[in-house]
């Protein structure tokens, strides 16, 4: 299998979220030793901004594009084969001001392209086109928001993901900022939920 790990976070090796994305991908080793590993780390790749000329050149005919939007396009070509070309997806995501980092959601906005990784059918009802994969969106937060109205990671995540045609698995590390015992518990219990899944039997509906 290929995992496409997608990582988020500003404080690289200090970042929480990517300790559970490289649990994760340990744990995935464990079932499928050969098993390639895509890496986008929005941090030290950032994703540029996602503006009026980003808009324009998307939505500019092929044949009328200027090379600067050619150039604009065939980035965003190749952050979507990345998720197209991955049996498994995992979002890295830490939590800034209640909200997903502002890197992450540039790279959200250059993906999701309508006719490409979602469509509406002929009675205008939406369709994500990105299906067929294991997602899991690991996330990591200061506080405690999980299945509270203070979460506004989880819903906007998974509705975008479902919009896209992914459904996502989702495991919070929280109590980040709570001291150290709060970290080392929120820790442990974000990578037992990660122990539970079962992975080699997704691995084995994929390769079905």
């Amino acid at each position: 299998m290929k995992t496409l790990l997608i990582l988020s976070s500003i404080l690289g090796d200090r970042s929480h979220s990517k300790e559970l994305a490289d649990h994760f991908v340990a744990r995935t080793r464990q079932f499928d030793p050969d098993g390639a590993v895509v890496v986008r780390d929005l941090a030290n790749q950032p994703v540029p901004y996602f503006d009026g000329n980003t808009v324009g050149a998307l939505f500019t005919p092929a044949d009328a594009r200027t090379a600067e939007q050619r150039e604009v396009v065939a980035f965003s070509d190749s952050l979507v084969a990345e998720l197209f070309d991955a049996d498994r997806i995992v979002f890295a995501v830490p939590v800034y001001n209640f909200n997903l980092p502002a890197q992450l959601k540039s790279y959200i906005d250059y993906v999701a392209r309508a006719g490409i990784t979602f469509r509406y059918t002929e009675q205008g009802v939406p369709e994500g086109l990105v299906k067929g994969k294991q997602v899991v969106v690991l996330i990591s937060r200061g506080g405690k928001a999980e299945g509270t109205p203070d979460d506004n990671v989880t819903p906007y995540l998974r509705q975008m993901l479902n919009f896209l045609g992914m459904e996502p698995t989702f495991i919070a590390a929280e109590g980040m900022a709570m001291g150290e015992l709060a970290v080392q518990e929120g820790v442990a219990l974000a990578r037992q939920r990660i122990d539970a899944l079962d992975l080699a039997a997704a691995g084995e509906a994929v390769a079905a």
